[in-house]
């Protein structure tokens, strides 16, 4: 029986790489996005459905997730769509961060709200949500995203005690920095007190982007793992560089990691 998979922030990435990969193993894919009109590569997909969604817009989330629903019945609820806002906290304004937490975490969460309706009455239904290695690793200059992130992580085990009784599985994945246009699609503010040290942050990780970052087409197949292996596992770590930063965490406390993570980009 075919299976239907929604897709958030699925024009570009991981979130795009996800959708060609699910509709290869013959699933119905809708992928939301911003400017569906933009489009050219899934929208020649015969089994793809592109839909219009901002989730700064949280009016229009019951109507998106009905919408869906007419087109198939969706059993997994990818939230995939995020941004990055990226540079010294004391130089973002107060509107900038209330659009990255609306964005990166009350969005994800009024959208997975508005699916809890049709997954429940099923008594079946995935809830997966990318999240990121910054909430086992902190980087430095990506605070607000970080707790976009961290909040989410959080946010799916607590569900996960409220869904169980209805046969909903909640789960996250867990990428580190990918090859992808994140870094170039972030918002970057700026504070002449802290330009120093950022540039500092900017070019070691340009220096890393090259050698030690995981590509969207390996970090797809641990997706559609976590959305059909039936587990009740809450987090799947994604990729090498994930997983190495993970393993690091085990082995030394927090405070280690991060005193080495301070010498790696300030010296």
């Amino acid at each position: 029986m075919n299976k239907t998979i929604f897709i958030t922030g699925a024009s570009s990435g991981l979130g795009k790489e996800t959708a060609k990969l699910f509709a290869l193993k013959g699933w119905t894919v809708i992928a939301a996005m911003r400017h569906p009109e933009k489009e050219t590569e899934l929208s020649l997909l015969p089994n793809i459905h592109l839909l219009k969604l901002d989730l700064c817009h949280p009016e229009q989330l019951t109507e998106i997730a009905s919408a869906a629903e007419k087109i198939s019945t969706v059993d997994v609820l990818l939230n995939n769509a995020a941004y990055g806002l990226m540079g010294a906290l004391e130089g973002s304004t107060d509107e900038q961060l209330a659009q990255q937490i609306n964005t990166n975490l009350l969005g994800t969460i009024l959208i997975s709200k508005a699916f809890l309706p049709y997954f429940r009455n099923r008594k079946n239904g995935t809830i997966i949500t990318i999240t990121s290695s910054t909430v086992n690793v902190p980087y430095p200059f990506v605070a607000a995203y970080a707790a976009t992130k961290a909040a989410l992580k959080t946010w799916t085990e607590a569900m996960s005690y409220e869904l169980s009784q209805f046969g909903i599985h909640i789960k996250t994945v867990v990428p580190a920095y990918m090859q992808t246009n994140f870094g170039a699609n972030a918002q970057i503010v700026s504070h002449p007190a802290y330009q120093e040290i950022f540039s500092q942050y900017i070019t070691q990780m340009k220096t890393d982007s090259g050698v030690n970052r995981d590509l969207p087409e390996d970090i797809a197949p641990i997706i559609y793992k976590a959305a059909t292996d039936n587990n009740k596992r809450l987090h799947y770590t994604a990729g090498n560089l994930a997983i190495k930063e993970y393993e690091w965490l085990q082995d030394e406390q927090i405070e280690i990691v991060m005193e080495k993570m301070r010498k790696r980009f300030f010296g």
